[in-house]
């Protein structure tokens, strides 16, 4: 089995992403952080009234790495396993791929020994905030919730990664075009799936 982390900034476009490269890759799954919130009765609220989702404590982080192991023990018998695009090398016809995509990956611990490749999407401020403002979110955004919490928490984590020498994360430049991310990230796969496969 071969494992892709993204991780990105809120709208950072790791979702899109994820979705075009299992439609291009043999055996590909994908595992979604979003699907481990906890319901917001158990999102804790700080002193502004902001619900602190951009958080881990927000996350059933257990269940997720149960979720990662499973798979990785038994990925032929997943369920979701898609068929190989016609276009799949021979060499990597018996090659198993899991992609987990979300916006707080790589600062969980039980998390970081499992990945083969690791992607970061970014995205300025402007730009980040004129995406979110696009989307409907349940609960719903409030007032300052942007610049109150999601993009400090956002800055606090990245910070974070970028002081952790031993990490090694591809950093890629969110406001390229889809098809220009798609692209770098697909070679970069298979190159590194040919090089295990020597």
């Amino acid at each position: 089995t071969f494992c892709n982390v993204f991780n990105s900034v809120t709208n950072g476009g790791k979702t899109t992403l994820a979705e075009k490269l299992k439609n291009m890759l043999p055996n590909c799954d994908i595992i979604s952080q979003d699907d481990f919130f906890k319901p917001e009765s158990e999102v804790e609220t700080d002193e502004r009234g902001f619900k602190l989702y951009d958080v881990l404590d927000a996350l059933y982080m257990d269940e997720m790495v149960t979720s990662i192991r499973n798979w990785m023990k038994s990925p032929a018998s997943s369920g979701v396993v898609t068929e190989e695009p016609e276009n799949a090398r021979d060499n990597l016809k018996n090659v198993y791929i899991l992609i987990v995509e979300g916006f707080l990956l790589y600062n969980y611990e039980p998390l970081n020994e499992l990945w083969n490749r690791r992607y970061f999407l970014t995205l300025p401020y402007e730009e980040c905030k004129r995406r979110r403002s696009t989307r409907v979110y349940q609960p719903a955004d409030t007032p300052g919730y942007f610049d109150g919490h999601v993009w400090p928490m956002y800055l606090k984590y990245k910070n974070e990664l970028e002081e952790n020498a031993n990490m090694q994360v591809d950093y890629l430049d969110g406001t390229k075009s889809q098809e220009e991310l798609l692209s770098y990230v697909y070679s970069d796969i298979i190159q590194e799936l040919n090089k295990l496969r020597e």
